[in-house]
This record gives structure tokens, sequence and C-alpha cells, in this order.
């Protein structure tokens, strides 16, 4: 018996591929094998639908749409939300353009949109919080604009969230609390940080919210998040950052990033009782003060960069002996002693004048 795909599916899929310029369609590709004088589920796929398309087991249902990443250039039909069934959708590396289709709502039993790197613009619609299935959301590498979705957090299933590289403003909404990992960077963010937003996420793993323009107080609340282990804030307006000591001593954060902030204050000394901490950047900053002596006694720190602030003191010399093993910067402070044929003294400390005018003309380095 010869089980035919649903006449709707077949349409929606013509209508995806009229939706593409025939010039950036080569003839060796995916979308070339489209023959629709075949059914797309039928197999084995010899000649036609070759590829970018994958059925349900009974071969009624197109359950993937995955394209080959060759320089499409077309919009994303409407119609794309006659395909019920559709887990995965993705366009990456393409030039896809104009807006995500408010219709994408229908897509129910979606579970990865990957739309990056393509060339979509407008907002995204709010629609897409409707896709309570969805578990990975790939936006980044766009021209997207206008503020996140209010409703983030009513995507319950979602893991992976990563809406870098295009034009967003606004602030930060609540997030979705099963999030592993966040990546909003080179955007065009702003506001606080805050608690509130970032409540109940104890699985969030990574976050990435560099190239903003977030501002305020980082809380000691936020490094204490229990599964946490890589965090880029870097390039924003951050002015006070919080440490606390990690509860009972545990912690699973592996490197920070806060550098070209504006962080003022003297260098946090709880850092070094985060125990897997192995890479830590705080470079252009406003921090004061001497290097806490704990950073020198931490075996896990491999990466430190803390160059381009204001600090005093003789650096540890634990950092230049052999067992230690630090690579990065304490250049451009006001240290005093720092060894200059060691490569964490480059750059040359700051000059006295500018030191002492800091300082407030009173020098203690």
């Amino acid at each position: 018996m010869i089980i035919v795909v649903d006449q709707y599916i077949s349409t929606t899929l013509k209508a995806f591929k009229s939706s593409i310029k025939q010039s950036s369609i080569p003839s060796w590709s995916c979308l070339a094998s489209w023959d629709f004088s075949d059914d797309p589920c039928a197999v084995p796929h010899r000649t036609r639908f070759i590829c970018g398309v994958s059925c349900s087991p009974d071969a009624t249902r197109i359950t993937q749409i995955t394209l080959d990443p060759i320089g499409y250039s077309g919009q994303l039909t409407p119609l794309i939300s006659q395909l019920t069934q559709l887990t995965t959708l993705d366009l990456s590396d393409n030039y896809f353009f104009g807006r995500i289709p408010s219709s994408i709502s229908s897509l129910r039993n979606l579970q990865t949109l990957t739309l990056t790197s393509n060339s979509f613009s407008g907002s995204i619609p709010d629609s897409v919080t409707a896709l309570k299935s969805l578990e990975t959301l790939d936006l980044s590498h766009n021209a997207l604009s206008g503020k996140l979705p209010k409703s983030l957090n009513s995507l319950t299933s979602l893991k992976r969230l990563d809406l870098s590289y295009n034009k967003l403003t606004g602030f930060l909404p609540k997030l979705p609390f099963n999030l592993l990992e966040l990546a909003l960077k080179a955007n065009s963010l702003s506001g606080y940080v805050s608690k509130s937003t970032f409540d109940g996420l104890t699985l969030l793993e990574v976050v990435e919210l560099s190239d903003n323009s977030f501002s305020g107080t980082l809380g000691a609340w936020f490094f204490l998040l229990p599964s946490l282990q890589q965090v880029d804030l870097a390039n924003n307006s951050f002015t006070h950052v919080e440490i606390s000591k990690p509860a009972g001593g545990n912690s699973d954060l592996v490197a920070v990033n806060l550098g070209f902030n504006k962080i003022e204050g003297n260098l946090p000394a709880n850092f070094a009782d985060y125990p897997m901490l192995s890479s830590l950047s705080l470079r252009y900053n406003r921090l004061r003060g001497a290097i806490p002596l704990g950073y020198s006694k931490k075996k896990s720190l491999r990466r430190l960069f803390l160059d381009g602030n204001f600090l005093i003191g003789t650096p540890p010399a634990e950092f230049f002996a052999g067992d230690m093993e630090v690579t990065g910067s304490l250049g451009d402070n006001c240290l005093r002693g720092c060894p200059a044929n060691s490569q964490l003294c480059s750059p040359r400390q700051k000059p006295y004048a500018i030191c002492k005018r800091a300082y407030s003309g009173k020098p203690r380095f």
C-alpha cells in the first residue's frame, strides 16, 4: 500500500520552496531535489527529496526541515504553520530575510527552532511563546530589533536560548526556569540584571550577556546560582559587583569575564573561594587596592586578567613561581615590583602621575 503524504503538507512545501529565490538554489542542493512529482515521504529517496526533509515513522507527516547552509535567499512562508507535526526547523547559515511569521505559533510540537546567521528583521513575534515544546531557540546573528517577548518565561521546556548579535533593546524579562544556556550578547539591552529575572533558574549553567548596556550593581545572588559554570558580562556598564562565598564552599563556577565595565571598589576577595574557578577577567574597570593574597593561593586559577585598573601594592610572589602557571595580565595598573621579564606584567604599569591623581594625591603604591 502506498501512503501519500497529506495534500496540505505538499502544498506547504511547495510554498516554502517557491518563497526562495530560484537563483539561490544550486542544482546540487537539497532544495533542488524537492521534486513534487513524488511523495516527499516516499522511501527510498533516490533522486527526489534526498535531503532537507524528515518524516514520521508512518511516512505521513513532515517532522523536520533542516536545510543545507549554502546561501538560500528568500522569506519564510507563513504557510509553515501547516506543518503542525514539525519538531525541528533549522534554516541556519543562509540568507533568509523579512519577518519571522507570527503563524509559527501553530507549530506546537516544535522542539528546535534554529534560524541563526540569516537576515531576519523586525521584532521577535510574541506568538513564539506559544511553543510550549520548544527546547532550543537560536535566532542569533540576524537583524532582529525591538524588545524581548514579555512572556518568555512561559517557554517551560526551553533549555537553550541564543539571541546574540541582533539589535534587541529594552530590559531582561523573567526567564524560563528550565534554562541551561542563555546567550544575548552583542545587542543593545539595558537596565539592571535583577534577581527576579533569574529567580528559580537552578539549572542555569552558561550566561553570556556581553556587549550590551547593562548597568548598576551585580548582586551576590548571581554567582550563587547553583549550577552556574560560565559567565561573560564583559563590555557593559556595571559599576559594582558583590561576591559572597559559595554556600558550603561548593560551586561549579569555572570562568568569569567582567572585563571592560565601570566596576569600582576593591578587587573582590571572595572569588578566591570558588573551588573550580580557572579563568577570571576584571580587566579595564576602575578597581583599586591590593590584589588579595587568596588569589595567589588558588591552585585552580590558570587565566587571570586584571590589567587596566588602579591596583596598588606588590603582586603576590606566588604568581611568578613555576608551579602556579598563571597566564594573563596585571599590566596597566599602579603596582610596584612587578617583574619586567614576566608576561604577567605586560603592558607596563601606569605613569606615577596618573596613579597619584587616581588616589587624590595620596599615593600608597
